[in-house]
C-alpha cells in the first residue's frame, strides 16, 4: 500500500530527517520519501490502516498535516 500526505512546517533538512525518523519507527512502514520543496511525504506500508498512525507521528514530531 502506498499513500502520500501533505505536511506543513518543514523548513530544512533537519525537519525532513525528523519526519522521516518518526514515520519509519511505525511497525508496517517499509519506506518513506520526504520532499521538502513540495511538502509531501510518500509512504510505503505493508498494511492497510497505517495512514492515521503516520499522520499522528508527524503531528507528534511537531508538524501539521494539510
Amino acid at each position: 500500500m502506498e499513500f502520500t500526505i501533505k505536511v506543513s512546517g518543514m523548513s530544512c533538512e533537519h525537519c525532513v530527517a525528523r519526519v522521516k525518523k518518526a514515520i519509519l519507527e511505525i511497525n508496517g512502514v517499509s519506506s518513506c520519501e520526504v520532499d521538502l520543496k513540495t511538502g509531501t511525504v510518500k509512504v510505503e506500508a505493508s498494511a492497510e490502516g497505517l495512514e492515521e498512525k503516520v499522520k499522528e507521528a508527524v503531528r507528534e514530531a511537531g508538524y501539521s498535516i494539510t
